[in-house]
């Protein structure tokens, strides 16, 4: 009887140790191929949350013989592997990152974007601040000179309560330090970790044999100001989402296939293969890219391409999916599946981009990468040097715990985090959003800025003026133009309102050309020159009865109030450009009257290269857009931001949002940020200022953990009260950014 190897999952099951992670197998089914032997997999990270984990990670992986790259991004926290598949193995690629403490699973779009850790963080702080609050009060009667057998009850009940803070509300800091003990390297979390144990089970050691001195208010004072900054810091990263989701449910469900083998049936996406037939209804989006069969109609393609007139569309024409059928029913010849459509392009576009930002290194993450060493050699050498000066345990385990509380990160934690809430909340009292902590300090670095056109310096909403024709004949046209969906018909009836309209016969609408009906037996049309009447240099839209024109119209983009206000004060020390899908006459018009340069007629591809060209040359961009075109290019820039008036993916994609139609937030923004990062270089200067004078104090053995909590509470308090000096200057519309 011969008897085969277990399986590693099996061989692990044996030996009493979970599977942690996918098997090899359910890596492979759920990798996508590339071609050429070429295989994707990707894989949800929820530990992933700085950008050390997105080295580390990426590092590591990319060592493997067998992948050929990998990606980290870290606000969907998803990685992203490609490897070389020799058609029998998997690459060790989750027992890699379950090695380094970065446990995976396989990627799901309905998963992405939750956030459990923010909540988790909020109920830690709120246990922390409880049993400090009682320890305090119990110790209060200790220091007041309770007697032995009063002052060793306080001790014990000051035990049990600092237990739920220590095991319950520090579990944030013992993870973290495991994590980065077990993969072989420290960080921050590490001495936390060490002088919150050595604090309690020194306190503990004291209880048990009536000592005089504990420190559990330490213990639980520390973890409070720990969690505070924590707490602050994980609320301002994770309020950056991944706009990915977002974009992935413009595209619809399903589409109705009208050439299936069973007969005609709404399938889902995934299941519809190139060449099929499809139907799309007037209003429903294209759910794939295909040539048009039958049907004519008029196409929004303004998501893709931010162009700002409708498209008219025949049989023959190529459509992307996305784009909005406005006026009549098309059938379809699909070119492509779900995963080769215009929009999953536009989805990888945009994650690549926002892989690529997210690569930026923040001030406490550059500050946190020496800070570990130096104060584990600081504390070890104070153990050290005491127990070489006169051999005594106690005191220098109470040395070396001071001065790992002294030196505590406290300060430092606070440092960056609470600058960004205070200048968050000043840019929310003047119309911006903040979405992302670490947006501010990029935005301070921005030297170029980028605008879209159509729906940010302009409102989207085009003004039409009235060429020619008589005030009666102009409220008719309103009347007329009020039964199309145009965007020009839509801006006359808006501004030329006709309050008696007439009533008028069998309105039909022409895609491409316009809307025709009839009133006391005359044929009016609204629309093209050369189909309503006669073509004119100057006419852009006519108004006509039997071919003899009534009216003409022409239409100009409505600028954001204070545009040309904005342009001036960026200009100054920035250089200012346009990039926008609409027809490069009209952006080139708009440009010279802001007198910045401008290019029209760009995908969104292009704008994300023309992004890309910049950042090579070492520019930092804020890119300014509102559309799904612009997505792609928003996640590559340095920084981007986007008016309320955007799409739901652009808003997604973007790190600040402003609430208000005027456009001097871009400067008051950028104005904002640049105080912001003058306050955290402060502060982080006084953290270390304050390091350097306490450490050699608790050094030398004069203070107790106590104390040294008093102090490290107090510098806390010191870089709070700076960080509330952000906009004390207030911000006047002539200033420079």
């Amino acid at each position: 009887m011969t008897c085969c190897a277990p399986t590693p999952a099996f061989a692990e099951a044996l030996a009493g140790g979970p599977n942690r992670g996918p098997s090899a197998n359910e890596v492979r089914l759920a990798s996508r191929p590339l071609g050429d032997n070429l295989r994707q997999s990707e894989f949800s990270v929820p530990a992933i949350h700085c950008g050390a984990c997105i080295r580390t990670i990426e590092t590591a992986l990319d060592a493997m013989p067998e992948v050929v790259s990998s990606r980290v991004n870290l606000s969907s926290k998803r990685v992203t592997v490609r490897w070389r598949d020799d058609g029998t193995t998997t690459p060790p690629m989750v027992r890699r990152m379950v090695d380094l403490g970065y446990e995976p699973n396989l990627f799901s779009l309905e998963e992405a974007g939750k956030d459990a850790g923010l909540s988790a963080l909020i109920r830690a702080l709120a246990v922390a601040a409880f049993c400090s609050m009682n320890i305090m009060m119990f110790s209060g009667s200790v220091w007041s000179g309770a007697d032995a057998a009063t002052r060793d009850l306080l001790h014990w009940i000051c035990a049990g309560l600092t237990l739920p803070a220590l095991l319950y509300s520090g579990r944030t800091f013992y993870q973290s330090a495991w994590i980065a003990l077990r993969s072989g390297r420290t960080n921050m979390d590490v001495p936390i970790t060490v002088g919150i144990a050595l604090a309690f089970a020194l306190s503990l050691y004291d209880t048990i044999y009536s000592g005089d001195r504990v420190y559990y208010d330490a213990v639980a004072s520390l973890i409070f100001f720990l969690l505070i900054g924590r707490t602050l810091d994980h609320a301002m990263r994770e309020r950056a989402r991944t706009a990915v989701k977002s974009l992935a449910r413009l595209a619809p469900a399903g589409a109705l296939v009208l050439d299936g083998p069973t007969g005609p049936a709404y399938l889902p996406l995934a299941d519809i293969a190139p060449g099929s037939t499809i139907s799309v209804a007037s209003g429903e989006r294209i759910p794939l890219d295909g040539h048009i069969l039958t049907g004519e109609s008029s196409l929004d393609r303004s998501l893709l391409t931010g162009e700002s007139l409708a498209e008219p569309v025949g049989p023959g024409q190529t459509v992307p999916a996305g784009a909005l059928n406005l006026s009549g029913p098309l059938a379809l010849r699909t070119t492509a599946d779900e995963q080769g459509s215009t929009l999953h392009r536009l989805v990888q576009l945009l994650d690549d981009a926002e892989s690529t930002r997210n690569r930026y290194r923040r001030i406490a993450d550059r500050a946190a990468a020496w800070y570990s060493p130096v104060v584990h050699l600081a504390a070890a050498l104070a153990f050290i040097g005491w127990m070489l000066f006169n051999g005594d345990l106690h005191n220098a385990t109470t040395v070396a715990i001071a001065v790992l509380i002294i030196t505590c990160p406290c300060a430092l934690g606070l440092a960056v985090p609470m600058v960004q809430v205070v200048a968050a909340r000043r840019l929310f009292e003047a119309g911006v959003m903040v979405k992302d902590g670490s947006a501010l300090e990029r935005l301070a670095d921005v030297d170029t800025v980028v605008f879209d056109k159509t729906g940010t310096l302009t409102t989207g909403l085009a003004t039409p003026t009235a060429l020619s024709g008589s005030s009666a004949d102009i409220a008719l046209a309103a009347s007329l133009a009020a039964r199309s969906r145009h965007p020009y018909s839509i801006a006359i009836a808006r501004a030329f309102a006709n309050d008696s309209p007439p009533i008028w016969l069998n309105p039909v609408e022409h895609a491409g050309l316009g809307i025709e009906a009839h009133l006391n037996g005359q044929t009016y049309r609204l629309g093209r020159p050369g189909w309503s009447g006669p073509e004119t240099e100057s006419s852009g839209t006519i108004f006509s009865v039997n071919g003899k024109i009534l009216a003409a119209f022409a239409f100009e983009d409505d600028l954001r109030p204070n545009a040309a206000l904005s342009a001036n004060s960026l200009l100054t020390n920035n250089h200012l450009e346009v990039l926008s899908g609409d027809r490069p006459e009209i952006v080139a018009r708009l440009a010279a009257k802001l007198g910045i340069s401008g290019r029209g007629g760009l995908l969104p591809d292009q704008k994300l290269n023309r992004i890309t060209e910049l950042e090579t040359e070492n520019h930092h961009v804020l890119m300014v857009g509102d559309g799904l075109n612009d997505t792609p290019a928003m996640a590559r820039a340095h920084v981007s931001m986007a008016p309320a008036s955007a799409v739901d993916v652009g808003r997604n994609a973007a790190d600040f949002v402003f609430l208000r139609n005027d456009l001097m937030a871009v400067p008051q923004a950028i104005s904002v940020a640049r105080e912001a990062r003058k306050l955290v270089k402060q502060n982080l200067v006084l953290a270390l200022l304050y390091n350097a004078i306490a450490l050699p104090i608790a050094i030398a053995g004069l203070v107790n953990p106590f104390l040294a909590a008093v102090a490290m509470s107090a510098s806390s308090v010191v870089v709070v009260l700076n960080a509330l000096r952000l906009g004390w200057h207030p911000f006047t519309k002539g200033a420079r950014p």
